[in-house]
């Protein structure tokens, strides 16, 4: 068997960490004067400060499960750390162990902004072309390695390598093409529903019935805001459930128990509102209320929460994490100038009563 002496290809991806020095392998200056026959520049992927950096070769597939991994990281130290991982579990750490080829003089630096790996790798008889893979992520302030995202170039960060003739190819299927949109289309459709038409209703709710004139118009309003919302979160939690059940490497489990809570608060308060509602005069009335308010606030914090935690899961570009951040600020804000203005009223409406009794 032969030993291939190459560069693991993380040199563009890691020289965006400083995108001033940033080059083309084939006109990059290695360290001690190290020279290659073949440099391929990969595709996808943008490291950054404060990252980790993978490269693996996946012997049975395409994509990240059974691949037998090289990670590097900077030490908060300074020091450049290199070692294998063998990828087992979606749930992977990326842990140190064993991988299943011989590998040889495997070493790491951090150089001018770059992160870089070398090594030897002893590929197995007659084979050239092998499946591979590359990743990024942040590093956490205690040294653990944070998950990389799950939309953009990170879920397009594969393809295969001949080592023979240096050919890199990468061809993005159906599948892949399909599973981003479905995960986009999840996050919309929760984020419009759960994160924000609710809020909306219980905004609605709490201050319309005080002005006086509307009648039960902010009952009316309420419902259907809530109606629309729990209809559309629906279809979210269902595409949510079929992404985890049917998509190895979606499912994540906080994000998920949430999301089966709030289906469960959203649909007793339904049952409870249209089934178990007592007249205003009757005197368990306050019960429901208090009981209504409280599966209500739940919902809409557990709701907010979750599409944050969504966002969170997704990664990549944080515009859509920012935006929706931006609406439930004016939300916030909509819904603390309302506030003063109810208690407003009422202190004024309170004060008009005592003057009139007094009156009389």
């Amino acid at each position: 068997m032969a030993t291939i002496q190459i560069l693991l290809l993380f040199t563009l991806i890691a020289s965006f960490v400083n995108p001033t020095t940033s080059q083309p392998c084939n006109s990059y200056k290695f360290p001690n004067n190290l020279n290659y026959v073949t440099c391929k520049d990969l595709p996808k992927n943008n490291a950054r400060d404060s990252s980790w950096i993978a490269w693996a070769i996946n012997p049975n597939s395409k994509g990240m499960l059974g691949s037998q991994a090289l990670i590097g990281y900077r030490k908060f130290d300074g020091s450049f750390k290199a070692y294998t991982s063998s990828i087992t579990s979606y749930a992977t750490i990326l842990q140190e162990s064993n991988i299943s080829f011989p590998i040889f003089n495997l070493s790491g630096i951090y150089l001018n902004g770059s992160m870089m790996i070398f090594a030897s790798l002893q590929l197995p008889k007659n084979v050239s072309m092998v499946n591979h893979v590359w990743q990024e992520g942040l590093v956490s302030d205690d040294g653990s390695f944070r998950s990389h995202a799950l939309t953009g170039s990170n879920v397009q960060s594969f393809g295969t390598l001949d080592f023979k003739s240096g050919i890199v190819s990468q061809k993005i299927d159906g599948k892949l093409k399909s599973r981003t949109t479905l995960k986009n289309v999840h996050a919309i459709l929760n984020a419009i529903s759960w994160g924000t038409l609710m809020p909306i209703g219980v905004i609605l709710a709490r201050h319309l019935k005080s002005f006086e004139g509307l009648g039960s118009t902010w009952f009316h309003l309420h419902r259907a805001c809530q109606s629309i919302a729990l209809l559309i979160g629906t279809i979210g939690f269902g595409t949510g459930l079929y992404m985890g059940n049917h998509h190895q490497g979606l499912h994540n489990t906080p994000h998920r128990c949430v999301g089966i809570t709030l289906m469960t608060l959203a649909l007793v308060q339904v049952c409870v509102a249209f089934c178990l509602r007592p007249k205003n005069d009757h005197k368990y009335r306050i019960l429901w209320n208090i009981f209504h308010l409280i599966v209500g606030y739940t919902t809409v914090v557990l709701a907010i929460w979750n599409v944050f935690k969504g966002f969170d899961i997704l990664g990549g570009n944080f515009i859509w994490r920012n935006m929706y951040g931006a609406v439930i600020g004016c939300l916030v804000l909509v819904g603390l100038m309302l506030e003063v203005v109810t208690w407003i009223r009422l202190w004024k409406k309170n004060n008009k009563r005592t003057t009139q009794e007094i009156g009389l």
